[in-house]
């Protein structure tokens, strides 16, 4: 995966929402109901996870200054 070709970021109109609803099995939080809800959208998704290959990947943060 190139890091210097960075897809663009999913950009939302102001009024979109997403209907949170919380898991009935357990306890769930507002703010983790809406982040899971919102990663079910596949453009968040792809986002969030090349966001987070290029972080694990960055070989920069393993050395020491």
């Amino acid at each position: 995966m190139k890091f210097k070709q960075a897809p663009k970021s999913p950009v939302f109109a102001a009024d979109k929402s997403w209907e949170v609803e919380k898991r009935k099995d357990g306890y769930e939080s507002d703010v983790t109901a809406l982040v899971r809800r919102m990663v079910e959208d596949e453009t968040i998704r792809e986002d969030q996870r090349w966001a987070w290959e290029r972080w694990r990947n960055d070989e920069t943060k393993l050395k020491k200054p």
